[in-house]
């Protein structure tokens, strides 16, 4: 059966040329000059997707897009535009838009874009109930990010345990603070740790404190992150990181919600709630030994994957509006705006950096480029530098793919501040000692790094 697609635009030629395109690709095609006569069809029939101009006449296209989902919700509209820019764009994705064509458009741009656009609309066509987080600073209108953000609020109305997947930069750590500022546990603390940052020797003392002389320079008495949680929640990052003897002890405080501090015997009772979150597989690392089965089946109670940003294009358009916007006015710079082209690259991008990698290369552009408009060649150049890592990604070669860029990153992060570690682990967003351990597997030597 012949897929039906409704094209709007009041240019008959870009209507005819788009006709006989669909066509030859075996689609069943209608075209309308205006919003009126095309409102009255979807009235009578739902077309399986709809292109739709910018300006229609004097009709704006993004009012007659709110109009056709007011009609159907999940219908797939891909805008069509002579005069793109990224606030269009950014507003034709928040109300709904999946796609942006510019003129004059190329035939394979066209073909690609609705063959991407109807793969998705089946991929995702379960309907998300209706929902409403009251804290959300989770940025995306992508469906994957709709299921993250629904995720969240289910995991909200409950006091069960969460275990939140995905990797590097992804943004694991707004999902947790989202998940308890929409709980009822709000109103009280919430702690945080990286189980990644904490040397092992050192790790149970910040877990779950220590008396007073229960070792060598233990001078006085430390409360635990476990007891400072107390009524409220605790965040477990990069838990698969943890020992395994530690493992066993935070078993034991799940089951049984009480423990002691190091060097003391008197039994605390807690009630915390535990989100854990990881950046590997934690099916292999169960496999390799390195991490307790049954810890796992404890805090897996409620799942929740973030994809990575290569699989939410959709929402790179707002990502970059934000993130340009916040680094101007974070570093007190002029305003700047972004040329298509440019945010094309940055929309075709790998990201095997995801989120924190976009937000580093936005601070470099919005700080480096002369002028008041980012183009497409500095963005080229500024991504010149992960161009191995690109390679790589692109041949399937995931996992160097991402060392390659973490090493890259790293280094680059390291000459922005002269090789100073200090601030350098402070932008990136991780401990010092974290970092050190990663400049040590990575190969990364600090005195090294500027000679590049």
């Amino acid at each position: 059966m012949k897929k039906l697609i409704y094209i709007l635009d009041d240019e008959k030629e870009i209507r005819k040329s788009l006709r006989a395109i669909l066509e030859d690709e075996n689609y069943e095609v209608e075209d309308f000059s205006n919003g009126k006569s095309l409102l009255k069809a979807l009235s009578k029939d739902r077309p399986a997707l709809i292109l739709l101009d910018v300006w229609v006449g004097k009709e704006d296209g993004l009012v007659i897009l709110d109009e056709c989902k007011k009609i159907y919700p999940t219908l797939p509209l891909v805008m069509i535009s002579g005069h793109a820019t990224i606030e269009l764009a950014v507003n034709a994705t928040k109300k709904g838009a999946i796609d942006f064509l510019e003129k004059p458009l190329s035939i394979s741009k066209v073909i690609e874009t609705i063959e991407s656009a109807l793969q998705k609309s089946i991929d995702n066509s379960e309907e998300i109930p209706p929902f409403k987080l009251e804290y959300d600073d989770i940025l995306g209108v992508s469906q994957g990010i709709k299921k993250v953000k629904f995720s969240i609020y289910q995991a909200a109305q409950t006091n069960a345990r969460v275990f939140i997947y995905g990797e590097n930069g992804t943004g694991k750590e707004l999902v947790a603070k989202a998940i308890f500022q929409n709980s009822k546990r709000r109103e009280f603390p919430y702690v945080e740790i990286n189980c990644a940052a904490i040397p092992e020797d050192l790790i149970e003392s910040e877990l779950f404190g220590y008396e007073k002389g229960a070792f060598t320079g233990a001078a006085e008495r430390k409360i635990g992150k476990f007891e400072q949680a107390h009524a409220g929640t605790l965040f477990l990052d990069e838990i698969c990181d943890m020992s395994l003897s530690t493992q066993a002890k935070v078993l034991r405080v799940l089951q049984e919600q009480r423990f002691e501090r190091i060097g003391g015997n008197e039994s605390i009772t807690v009630d915390v709630r535990v989100i854990a979150a990881t950046n590997i597989s934690v099916e292999d690392a169960i496999k390799e030994g390195k991490f307790r089965e049954d810890l796992y089946y404890r805090l897996n109670v409620i799942p929740i994957e973030l994809p990575p940003l290569r699989e939410r294009k959709q929402d790179i358009p707002i990502l970059v509006e934000h993130y340009l916007k916040k680094s101007i006015l974070d570093n007190e710079l002029t305003t700047k705006t972004i040329e298509r082209d440019a945010l094309d690259l940055l929309t075709s991008h790998f990201w095997p950096g995801n989120i924190r990698e976009l937000r580093n290369i936005l601070e470099r552009l919005s700080i480096l480029v002369h002028g008041d408009v980012i183009r497409g060649k500095d963005v080229k150049d500024t991504l010149q530098g992960f161009k191995k890592a690109n390679e790589m990604a692109e041949r399937g070669d995931l996992k160097h793919a991402k060392d390659e860029f973490e090493r890259q990153y790293i280094i680059k992060t390291l000459q922005n501040f002269d090789g100073n570690v200090s601030r350098a682990s402070k932008a990136l967003g991780i401990e010092r000692t974290h970092l050190y351990r990663k400049l040590k597997s990575l190969n990364i030597q600090v005195d090294q790094v500027n000679e590049g």
